[in-house]
């Protein structure tokens, strides 16, 4: 997979590193932090899907590159395995985004109060405890990947 006769991984790959920790820390303001939930819900789940999308394209791309490019294999091992588990990861943010946006409610700043709402108890804490190891993890696995991609490039 090239554009504009560049390999696409390297190029989507930049995605994942700056839109993973950002949803990541989103995911843990949106957690811990109930007044900026009215304004942080749909950034969350939009940022949860583009960082999976992007981290599906970054690891075909990555094995289309390596198709290309056999002689890599033993170098980008860890970084393949580190991706794989960086992609499963990231699509099963996605759900667990949806479910803190579902049961965890904010207060709406609008006079009419529309779009706020009380947190759904005790799945709200289940949601909580969910969105908080989603998004370490996540934060965690785009640094693993990313340090495990650049140590194949770079030595």
């Amino acid at each position: 997979m090239e554009f504009n006769g560049l390999p696409l991984h390297p190029l989507v790959v930049h995605a994942v590193v700056v839109l993973g920790p950002l949803a990541g820390v989103t995911g843990l303001v949106y957690a811990f932090v109930p007044r900026w939930r009215w304004l942080l819900r749909w950034p969350l789940v939009a940022l949860a899907v583009l960082v999976a999308a992007a981290s599906l394209v970054a690891v075909q791309a990555g094995e289309s590159l390596l198709d290309s490019r056999p002689e890599l294999a033993p170098l980008v091992e860890d970084h393949q395995d580190w991706g794989e588990l960086l992609r499963s990861w990231s699509l099963a943010f996605v759900p667990v985004s949806l479910l803190a946006a579902w049961a965890l409610r904010g207060r709406s700043p609008l006079v009419s109060g529309r779009g706020g709402g009380e947190s759904r108890m005790p799945l709200g804490w289940v949601a909580s405890l969910l969105l908080l190891v989603g998004s370490v993890g996540l934060v965690v696995l785009v640094f693993l990947a990313g340090d495990s991609g650049s140590r194949a490039v770079w030595g």
